[in-house]
């Protein structure tokens, strides 16, 4: 196991989240699966949690109760190298769940995620800061990101 692997807390949701991510990215796979036993705060043989893996990270999905819902002040940030990716993730992710601004969207288990496209941080970080603040500009008007949107303000800046 890595050193570091996001456990992400679900009430009673971890089978079905687990099946919805795995449905969603090309590399996904379940790794090991525990159950609460006799005498825990759970029904005895509920799913405790579940290890799996989606393209190469390592997660734990949980089964811990109603106490911590998920809040966007964290947020899994995937990485796309087109907009067709763009447009694939941000409709099956988002499918039941709300939009946000600026590549951001909560799904169905209120987990954040931003669906953001590989170059998006060289246009941000252009040394022309009026190039740099164009695409800024054009992002903050954005919910699903727009690849040739953010190229065409970069480009006119």
């Amino acid at each position: 196991m890595p050193k570091i692997t996001p456990c992400l807390w679900f009430d009673t949701q971890a089978q079905e989240a687990v099946a919805f991510y795995s449905g969603i990215f090309a590399s996904a796979r379940t790794l090991r699966t525990t159950h609460y036993g006799e005498g825990a705060p759970r029904p005895a043989d509920m799913v405790l949690t579940i290890e799996f893996e989606l393209e190469g990270q390592r997660f734990i999905a949980l089964n811990g109760g109603p106490e911590f819902p998920f809040t966007p002040a964290v947020s899994l940030s995937v990485e796309c190298q087109t907009q067709d990716e763009v447009d694939r993730l941000w409709q099956q992710l988002g499918a039941g769940g709300r939009p946000g601004q600026c590549g951001w969207l909560q799904d169905k288990y209120g987990l954040s995620w931003q669906i953001v496209p590989h170059l998006l941080p060289e246009l941000l970080s252009d040394p022309d800061p009026r190039k740099a603040q164009a695409v800024m500009q054009a992002l903050m008007g954005m919910h699903k990101l727009d690849i040739a949107a953010l190229q065409n303000a970069h480009a006119r800046a």
